[in-house]
């Protein structure tokens, strides 16, 4: 695949982000390889487990602002999402450094996410005129709490590695050198057990709230159609092309 690296090893399907130039940005493309990745491991029995991180020093800038591809996507955001809510076998995440808009919302959708030491997360939806998304309305909330998840998700601050762990993004923070090869250690204590336990005790957890997550994820989607292309959207991305900061006097 073009954006992503693939390797499979005793159960562990491990799926790399592999844009590393563009600090992991999710293009169209990207968008639509991820999804048919998940969904191809969903039908795969051989895998049991995925592991999804970054290559280079990014984990992931969220969508691509410089994608001008115009090309037709077969899954986009939504499939992408629905691929990944979905998923009935164990998604553990290995946030490898920054993490910004799908690349910190994420978070709430994984299994298990561990993160490096020093990574940084943000959701700058408010600042570019946008509204949040990947289920984050739903999952944030349930994660760290009403107020919590509005600052978070409304105010377009950054948050440290501590922090997700204090928030409820992240189970574990590890040296960056170190994280994958303790996530894969985890991986590999789950791909030695029955998938169908696996199986079965997942759709416990998310069966009672799947239906909620995709409620918000089409509301969410139907906020960003609304919200793109307004006037506050266009300032942001004229401030972000002409590297200024945004004015939304009039917004």
């Amino acid at each position: 695949m073009e954006t992503l690296t693939i390797s499979d090893n005793k159960g562990i399907r491990l799926i790399t982000l592999d844009r590393p130039n563009a600090l992991n940005a999710f293009s169209s493309l990207l968008m639509d390889e991820l999804a048919e990745s998940f969904l191809s491991a969903e039908q795969d029995k051989a895998v049991k487990v995925v592991v999804l991180t970054g290559a280079g020093r990014a984990f992931s800038a969220g969508a691509d602002l410089a994608d001008t591809s115009n090309r037709t996507p077969i899954h986009g955001l939504a499939g992408m999402l629905e691929a990944i809510v979905d998923f009935s076998k164990p998604f553990l995440l290995a946030v490898n450094g920054l993490g910004v808009g799908i690349g910190a919302t994420i978070c709430g959708l994984a299994d298990f996410t561990y993160i490096a030491e020093g990574a940084r997360l943000r959701t700058p939806f408010s600042s570019l005129g946008l509204t949040a998304e990947a289920a984050s309305t739903f999952t944030f909330p349930n994660l760290m709490g009403r107020q919590k998840a509005s600052w978070m998700l409304m105010a377009a601050e950054w948050i440290d590695a501590e922090q997700a762990i204090e928030l409820g993004l992240a189970m574990e923070i590890h040296p960056v050198d170190k994280l994958l090869p303790h996530v894969m250690v985890q991986a590999d204590k789950l791909a030695k057990l029955p998938l169908a336990s696996l199986i079965k005790t997942k759709s416990l957890i998310m069966d009672p709230v799947k239906s909620q997550m995709k409620e918000s994820i089409k509301n969410e989607n139907a906020g960003l159609d609304e919200l793109r292309g307004s006037p506050a959207n266009l300032e942001a991305i004229a401030a972000f092309r002409e590297k200024r900061e945004p004015n939304f006097d009039d917004c």
